[in-house]
Parts: C-alpha cells; structure tokens; sequence
C-alpha cells in the first residue's frame, strides 16, 4: 500500500487532500509546513509527496531540493496558485513529476488521475530495476542439472514446497547450487512475478548487514546520506535468501528472528514498524544444529528457519550426473565465446568422474570453463595459420583432451582396498560393511574429539548422514561422550 504525504499550509485543502486519497486506498500523512514535512520526511519513506509551492517557511521548491537529497527515490507532485514558467521551470529541474494548478475552478479528480499516474510510472521504473537484474541473474529450475536419484528427489522437494509460504532452509557443502535451489523454489511458487533479492549474510559486519537488510533513515550513521529502503522492503510480495546465515552473530540473530515472528521490520535509526510480505529461504554449508548445541547459532532461530529443510547432496554422491552437467557447461561457455560447442573425449569422462571435486558442482563449472578457453584459444591460433599459410595438417579436432584438465584431476589417485582375504566359507558382506562402517565412523570422531563436523569432513560426508549412521549403529552417545571427554581408547570406544 503506497505512503503518501501532503504538504499545504491551508488546512481545509490538508483535510480535503487526506479526504480524498484515503478513499483511493492511499495511507496518507499530512504537513502543515515545509518544516514539519521534513521532520516526517526523515522519519518515513513516502512514494510520493505532494506539495503546495506557497509556504510561509520553506516553499516548495525548497522542499523538493530538501526531498532529492533526503529521498532521493520519493516522487513529487506540486500543487501551485500561482504558476509562472519560471515556477514549473524550476520545479521540473529539480524532479517533480507533475505540476497542478490550485484555482478556483481546482478539480480534485485531475489531481487523483495525476497521482494515480505518477504511482504507476514509479512502479514501471521498479520493475524494470527487478527485470534487468533478473536478467542479469537468471536461474531457475532448468539450470539444475542431473537425473541422478538424489536429485529427482530435490526436483521433488522443489515442486513440493513451491506450493507453500514456508521458511526453507537449504544446507550443504560449498558449490553444490544451494542458491540455484533457492530461485528455482521462488519460480515455481505463486510468488515468481515478485522481486527475488539475495544477500550473502558472511560478506558483511554486523552493521552494514543491519542496514542492507532493514534500510535506514538519513543521518542515521555516517554516510547515510539519504532514505533507503532495505532488502527486506525491496522484495515485498517476493523472496528472500539468506545466504550463509550460519555466519550472522548472535545479535544479529536476534532482530532476524524478530523479522520472522513479527512479519515488521524497523530501518536503522527509524522508529516505524514497517510491515513485510516476503518469504524467506536461508542457506549455510554449517552445520547449524551443531552450532545451537554450540551456543553459537540461537535455537529459536533455527526452528523458525528450518520449517522445510532442503539437502544438496555433494557432486561426489551424484557421479553420475558428472556427463550432463560437463554437457551443460560446455554449451554455455561454448555460446559464451561465440564458437561452436566443443565436445569432450570419452578418456577425459574417467578423469572426472574418479576425481573427488572437495568444491562440487562449482569446481566442476570453473574446470570446464577453463578448458574451453584453452582449447579455444588452440582452435583459434589453428584457424589464424589456417587463414595465413593454407589448412593446418590433419582435421581441427574439437574436442577437449585430457591435457587441458588441471594437474590436481589428472594425478587424482582415488583409494582403493586391495589384498582382499575371502574366506572359503564366504562372508556377510552385509555385517562385515556395516561394522566396518561403524569402525570408521568411531575412529573419525576419536580424531576429532567428538566434532561431528569435522568427522564428517574427513568422511566425506554431510553432517546430516553422518548423524542418521550415529543413530543406524546406535552410536550417538559415543559421539557425547567423545565430546565431553576428549578422545578415547578403541576398547572405550565400542562399549
């Protein structure tokens, strides 16, 4: 619902004004005074102001010099007894959108159609903000790629909590597309033609998140030079995602967990509770649960976060989507250097799906990228000497070679168990994993004095399978123990 101030010193046009734009559906302020307005000018963000030239104080034109400073985004309409061109001159210099005449014949209707088109014009300049910025971060469910089981199942996650207004928390390792996720659940949802607005909470202090997140009002700290509106406002009606919230501090915790329970927000340095529409999607690669037994991350604010957990399995768990995705980003780095799109040999597949890929689907991304270029670069330097001394021998072949993989990929040695002793009885295999498992399990967390998250780094594992193996071998209270005492003996261990 847009805010509205009228500005006029004449009190039966306040009234009148108010009167009639209330009824078009308009919340709306009213100032007696140039002096009064800026006081609620610093105190509100209005969409539009509109202002009587004539005042005994500061008149309009001052005032409207007053708001390009202080709300530089507010729109203006004048309203004027007395116009002269030197008036709507100067009026129109500085911003306004509109200048109306105040006379005896004054239509009130002509001034509601100008408000009416000033609104849509400001709300045009939105949107166009909003499309050009999708543009340039386009994403949606069609850029997550893989036809693994693990990732039908997050396809079907997507899909399921796309239909809800629930706070969605995704979790995983760095790299395995937890924002791709994120657009793709707002795309689908009934809330895909409003604003999706993305903050990654980890890159700033507490101070600046506070106030990209909230907004803040003019003078509120130093270089808070005028009126802002936060991300919170910016994606009314829409989504927005908390990137690596695990990383926000404690006090900061607090007034996101206030957002949350009161649907308000209040600008720094502002005293207005400001309602919000927008649903809210967090990710972290931590392990927040762990952090909340830690005293680091506020217990309430994970429950109210994690309505609809959403688990991104690492590129190690889905090795089979390693083709389609290497298929993906040859064609967009492909188009992206304007040449035809470059295959890639079959002895290149084995080297990539060996490879453990500790960065995921993003190191995957930015090891093709790079091999694209260099092979470009060789088809380019083939076709100049082409151009220059007649074809090079032989046919171009464009395809990428194992040569232009990085070092860490090529000499990647997998481990693998060897002097395998199979009794002549034969074995449960099916015991002798899991108590293998088991043993494993218990020597990672010896390592790491009960750490599941460092336990399960060195598993190669999230933190959330790790807990349901702790429960499958009934070993949870071990992991406690370990915890609380410091490393065990292997006999300590497995009682």
């Amino acid at each position: 619902m847009e805010k509205l101030l009228v500005v006029d010193d004449e009190r039966s046009m306040r009234e009148l004004l108010e009167l009639v734009l209330k009824r078009e559906g308009y919340v709306v302020h009213t100032a007696e005074n140039g002096t009064r307005a800026l006081e609620l000018i610093r105190q509100n963000v209005y969409d539009l102001i509109i202002s009587d030239v004539k005042m005994p104080d500061i008149n309009g034109i001052e005032l409207l010099a007053r708001v390009r400073e202080i709300s530089p985004e507010t729109m203006v309409i004048m309203i004027t007894a007395f116009a002269t061109v030197d008036t709507a001159r100067r009026a129109f210099k500085l911003g306004a959108e509109d200048l109306v005449i105040k006379d005896a014949g004054f239509d009130v209707e002509e001034l509601t159609v100008s408000v009416g088109k000033v609104l849509e014009k400001k709300h045009l300049r939105q949107e166009n903000v909003l499309l050009k910025r999708e543009l340039r971060q386009r994403n949606s469910l069609d850029n997550i790629i893989g036809r693994s089981p693990q990732m039908q199942a997050i396809y079907q996650m997507i899909e399921t909590v796309a239909a809800t207004t629930s706070t969605v928390l995704i979790t995983g390792e760095s790299g395995t597309g937890k924002e791709l996720v994120a657009r793709a659940v707002h795309s689908t949802s009934e809330r895909a033609t409003a604003p999706f607005v993305s903050i990654n909470c980890g890159a700033f202090t507490e101070t600046l998140l506070e106030s990209e997140l909230f907004g803040y009002m003019k003078g509120s700290f130093t270089g808070a030079v005028s009126n802002r509106k936060g991300l919170f406002e910016a994606a009314e009606g829409g989504t927005i995602f908390l990137d690596e919230i695990g990383e926000t501090t404690p006090a900061m915790q607090v007034k996101m967990l206030r957002v949350l329970q009161e649907r308000s927000i209040r600008r720094v340095g502002g005293l207005e509770e400001i309602p919000v529409d927008v649903r809210v999607v967090a990710a972290t690669n931590r392990d927040l649960s762990q952090m909340v037994e830690d005293g680091t991350f506020r217990n309430d604010l994970f429950y109210r976060i994690s309505v609809i957990p959403i688990e991104m399995p690492p590129l190690r768990a889905r090795r089979s989507d390693i083709p389609d995705l290497v298929r993906h980003f040859l064609e967009k780095y492909s188009a992206a250097a304007n040449r035809p799109t470059l295959e890639i040999s079959e002895d290149v597949i084995p080297y990539l799906e060996s490879y453990d890929w500790p960065g995921n689907v993003r190191e995957l991304e930015n090891t093709i990228e790079r091999a694209v270029a260099l092979e470009h670069g060789r088809v380019a330097g083939l076709d100049r000497r082409r151009d220059d001394n007649g074809p090079p021998p032989g046919q171009q072949d464009r395809r990428i070679k194992p040569e232009w993989l990085p070092e860490r990929i090529l000499r990647y040695k997998p481990r693998v168990v060897t002097d395998l002793d199979l009794p002549e009885e034969g074995i449960d295999l099916e015991a002798y994993l899991a108590q293998l498992e088991k043993d494993y399990i218990i020597r990672a967390l010896q390592r790491t004095s009960g750490n599941q998250t460092r336990a399960a780094e060195i598993l190669k594992m999230s933190v959330r399978s790790l807990r349901h193996l702790l429960d499958k071998h009934r070993i949870r209270q071990t992991a406690s123990l370990l915890r609380e005492s410091g490393p065990l003996t292997d006999t300590a261990a497995h009682k």
